[in-house]
């Protein structure tokens, strides 16, 4: 049985975040600065400089996400803190309208990016993910945390990259409950601490 770790994305294990982020899917051209900048500065930001985003915000810390390992290679990755250092989530519009929660509570955590090198895909990784983001969260002082999970019940077929928010079922097993559907396939769900 493979043993699995998990752990704080800490300067340290800038390099191990790059091994996760380098196992299929947009991990590595995103650097999971998706939810971290607004529209436009994405749109102006090459891989490269989004890597060197990731590289400082690391540095500066608070760690802004977990590195899961399997048999100690760097296997997966879950980006979790504040709302509001994730700035492109209170400037949309599915999450705003449907979140029950101030977009400026500091105590609101997100689980916003899940990515999982392919070969450890479908093991359960983003369930252990989920359980260590959690308790980061709470160990933190989040208050509630929130997070924006695709429903593949709704019968709309998304590739393996677009599953980046994890999926509802996961969430739903982790005691999180639904409390807004901005759209068919896509739910905002939220667990108390």
């Amino acid at each position: 049985m493979a043993q699995i770790t998990i752990e704080p994305a800490t300067p340290a294990r800038f390099d191990d975040a790059q091994h996760a982020f380098s196992g299929g899917g947009d991990g590595r051209s995103c650097q999971c600065q998706w939810w971290t900048i607004t529209n436009a500065e994405w749109q102006k930001t090459s891989a490269d400089e989004r890597l060197e985003l990731l590289r400082d915000e690391i540095d500066a810390g608070p760690p802004p996400a977990l590195i899961a390992y399997v048999d100690g290679e760097a296997a997966g990755w879950v980006r979790v803190g504040p709302r509001t250092r994730q700035v492109r989530l209170g400037r949309t519009k599915n999450f705003t309208a449907t979140s029950k929660e101030p977009w400026e509570d500091e105590t609101v955590w997100a689980v916003s990016c899940f990515v999982v090198r392919k070969e450890h895909r479908g093991t359960g990784l983003n369930a252990r993910l989920l359980e260590a983001a959690v308790d980061f969260a709470r160990a933190g002082g989040a208050r509630v945390v929130e997070a924006y999970p695709f429903d593949p019940a709704s019968g709309r077929k998304r590739s393996p990259n677009e599953l980046f928010h994890g999926v509802l079922s996961t969430f739903e097993d982790a005691g999180f409950r639904e409390v807004g559907r901005p759209r068919t396939d896509l739910a905002v769900v939220s667990l108390t601490l």
